[in-house]
């Protein structure tokens, strides 16, 4: 008798720790900028993370538990953003971290994200040249996006001259280099490609966009391609109005600037305008209006936007759910390995993938600024593009790929050495 009383009691024990464990939600960490710079563009991906988050629990979370999401603010302090980091996977003990705008602030983080082996989906348009075991580019690389859009502006507006107007770190610079390489390959002069460069927070463009309109001045048509970002776009896109500089003219193809960044600024100025991302609120889609229509009661306001960043957090969420369900587990290993060949709908009525590579598949648009500050979409690709971590045309990494299946499980292997050059880069 004793010692079916002392087995039941022990029964009934592991039942109450297996029901405790099961009550433990899922941490989901959310590092995004609240305060400085970048908050103009991070806060609203703060909020779809809580959207997400929200969602999947009313769905009956994950593996039978809740998902919480933990939210830290690095301040557009790129430093701090590596800390947050730490303090989401060693004190928060989170299974995977949506989050990062700048690409200077992805580098902060990336080797943290190795070191303790956990998991960043990372949602926005970068320079490409980089492959992470531990991170998932859901945004655009450079042949999703920037090479798109001077192919666009070369053939279909005829543009000959080409002003790189950038924020003064990596991603800018990068993509810069990358663009003037292709544009030099296609028989663009030297002297037909002027280079800029401003600080983050740049606010004095007086005297960049008289060169600017100086430089499209000389007989051919010009355009500016702008890696500018944060919040100096605002004064940026004052001063083009207030100098006249139309799109008839001059026009302006931005890699970041989205309905976001549009909704605090006077836009009549700006009409024609445009940007390349893979998304548009614009975009007529059943996909579309339910996220839309979500978005706005959520956030409780029917005059809030949604933006490219924001499908690429939807898609890389829903990717990490569907893996995590894949593996059984959220131990990040084993999901790093799921995730790969998980493909979930998109927002423009088609799907994305996640490649060996770690970059998904994505249309290509070009949008028109619009006086009420949406896109009209002028140009798409007929097909998804693959993500290309490593650019065709710089001479050091032609030859290298990224491949984070066996035999190769590499993030920059050569194809002419067959050799792994390490890890990432």
């Amino acid at each position: 008798m004793k010692s079916t009383i002392v087995g039941s009691l022990m029964a009934a024990g592991l039942l109450i720790s297996q029901a405790s464990m099961a009550a433990d939600p899922i941490k989901v960490g959310v590092l995004h900028s609240l305060s400085g710079t970048m908050a103009i563009s991070e806060t609203t991906l703060k909020d779809t993370m809580l959207m997400l988050v929200e969602q999947q629990n009313a769905k009956g979370g994950l593996l039978g538990r809740e998902l919480e999401a933990v939210v830290v603010d690095p301040a557009s302090d790129w430093p701090l953003f590596a800390e947050k980091a730490r303090e989401l996977i060693e004190v928060e003990k989170v299974d995977a971290v949506f989050g990062a705008w700048t690409s200077v602030s992805r580098k902060s983080v990336l080797p943290v994200f190795e070191e303790l082996d956990s998991i960043l989906f990372y949602p926005v348009q970068y320079e490409g040249e980089e492959s992470s075991k531990n991170v998932f580019y859901t945004g655009a690389a450079p042949n999703q996006q920037a090479i798109p859009a001077v192919d666009y502006l070369k053939d279909d507006i005829g543009v000959e001259r080409w002003v790189l107007a950038g924020t003064d770190y990596v991603y800018p610079r990068t993509t810069n280099k990358i663009l003037e390489a292709y544009l030099k390959d296609n028989g663009v002069a030297e002297e037909d490609i002027l280079i800029n460069y401003t600080p983050f927070g740049h606010s004095d463009w007086q005297s960049i966009v008289s060169s600017i309109k100086k430089f499209g001045s000389e007989g051919k048509k010009t355009a500016v391609v702008s890696t500018i970002n944060g919040d100096a776009n605002v004064p940026f896109y004052k001063e083009l109005g207030n100098q006249n500089v139309s799109a008839e003219d001059i026009p302006v193809v931005a890699f970041s600037v989205g309905e976001e960044e549009l909704s605090g600024i006077d836009t009549a100025p700006l009409v024609g305008h445009l940007a390349a991302w893979n998304y548009f609120m614009s975009v007529d889609t059943p996909e579309n209006d339910e996220f839309i229509n979500t978005w706005q009661k959520f956030i409780g306001s029917d005059e809030r936007v949604s933006n490219d960043p924001m499908e690429a957090h939807y898609i890389g969420f829903n990717m990490w759910v569907q893996a995590v369900e894949k593996a059984g587990t959220t131990e990040p290993a084993a999901v790093q390995d799921a995730l790969i060949g998980v493909t979930v709908p998109n927002l423009t009525g088609g799907t994305s993938e996640m490649l060996a590579n770690h970059h998904i598949t994505k249309p290509v648009l070009i949008g028109e600024i619009q006086d009420d500050g949406q896109f009209d979409v002028v140009w798409e690709t007929e097909d998804l593009v693959p993500g290309d971590a490593w650019s065709d045309f710089l001479p050091d990494s032609k030859d290298i790929i990224s491949d984070w299946t066996a035999p190769v499980s590499c993030g920059n292997y050569n194809k002419v050495t067959e050799q792994c050059s390490g890890q990432n880069y």
